[in-house]
């Protein structure tokens, strides 16, 4: 599916859901639903917690999907701004990870658990509660959040007041009414919030009964053919060049290196990741052209779908250097190429995954380069 229309289902589906309400959203007027989930603090969040606090503002989000990572500075000002006016603001990731689709996470260097949620937390230097509701789904359940983000806003009774968008675009140059903000302002000063319901935009919630589409998916992958061929001097020089104009992770590596192989996985699941999108992976065998088999056999082992080369001569010094005259010897050797050629990441021995992602992230062409500039800074 092209990218535009894959970001347009993402916007739109929530949309249909409203009109099936399989996971009907929390009416105006309930009372807030009970929650007790752990948090990316490495503590137990309850509402009870909050219950001091004038307006409680519950967000919807999660890591994976770009239009909610385009909203993490706006919780977060929302968190800083109405924090020293007494409201709570509280972020729940209320997706089932197992439900996730790998490549589903074409915009994201993590996925949605626990843990990942951590690493975001850390990369973003964000300061607001964080919470994870991902394994039961049981308090996801009781809002009812059709797509990340979608806030509720309770008042000092713990009444609905307002559920929805947080403002009108996920482009903050296009934002032209702050719903969120004022639907706070009208709670805080005691006056009915005019606008109580908006829809919201962004990728659907990923429900507990979608994990057989990911299983589905999975098996789609392991029974997909795995190919290896010879590359000479001349074919390396090529792939140096980058002639796809893509943007593509090349990875030296040998079956008699145990860190090659220990990494092997991750790169595979970075190609699976990103392989809807103008990016590409290849793999490099340094072994003997006579060690095809064992190649082959690894390969397979690996369920490795990418573009899989291996070294057409025994003299490995000169493809090397037709591929780069710096690279001396070792394996695992590993280049990121951006679409015109310029390398954007290299290293000798094992890659740092998450700043690899980023680096694909922020190189490879979007529809909107804000979700480039989000990889580019934290």
């Amino acid at each position: 599916m092209p990218r535009k229309l894959i970001y347009l289902f993402c916007l739109l589906a929530p949309i249909a859901l409203f009109g099936q309400q399989t996971h009907p959203i929390l009416p105006i007027g309930s009372s807030a639903p009970n929650f007790e989930l752990p948090g990316v603090d490495g503590k137990i969040h309850k509402l009870t917690d909050y219950a001091d606090k004038p307006v409680l503002a519950v967000v919807f989000t999660c890591n994976h999907c770009p239009i909610a990572q385009m909203y993490e500075r706006r919780i977060e000002q929302l968190y800083e701004d109405y924090g020293k006016r007494g409201v709570a603001v509280v972020a729940i990731q209320g997706n089932d990870p197992k439900a996730i689709r790998i490549d589903e996470l074409d915009s994201s260097d993590v996925s949605d658990t626990l843990d990942d949620m951590r690493i975001r937390v850390q990369y973003k230097h964000l300061q607001f509660p964080y919470l994870y509701g991902g394994d039961t789904q049981e308090v996801t359940r009781a809002f009812g959040p059709q797509a990340t983000p979608h806030i509720f806003i309770f008042d000092k009774e713990r009444r609905l007041r307002y559920e929805g968008r947080i403002d009108n675009s996920y482009r903050t140059e296009q934002v032209k009414t702050n719903d969120a903000r004022d639907a706070i302002e009208a709670v805080l000063a005691g006056r009915e919030v005019a606008v109580k319901h908006t829809g919201v935009f962004g990728c659907s919630t990923k429900w507990s009964e979608k994990s057989a589409q990911r299983e589905e998916a999975e098996r789609k992958i392991e029974a997909q053919p795995v190919h290896v061929e010879k590359v000479d001097a001349a074919g390396l020089k090529t792939l140096r060049a980058n002639p796809s104009h893509h943007v593509t992770l090349i990875s030296f590596w040998a079956t008699w290196c145990g860190s090659c192989v220990a990494e092997f996985a991750d790169l595979q699941d970075t190609y699976r990741m990103y392989n809807s999108r103008d990016f590409d992976l290849v793999t490099v065998s340094a072994n003997m052209p006579d060690e095809e088999p064992g190649v082959l056999r690894l390969l397979q082992k690996k369920h490795a779908t990418s573009r899989n080369l291996l070294f057409s001569s025994d003299d490995t010094e000169k493809l090397q250097a037709a591929f780069d005259t710096e690279w001396q010897s070792a394996v695992p050797y590993t280049v990121v190429l951006d679409p015109e050629g310029k390398i954007i990441y290299k290293t000798l021995g094992t890659v740092d995954l998450l700043e690899m992602r980023r680096k694909i992230l922020a190189a490879m062409p979007s529809d909107y380069i804000g979700f480039n500039r989000y990889w580019s800074a934290n």
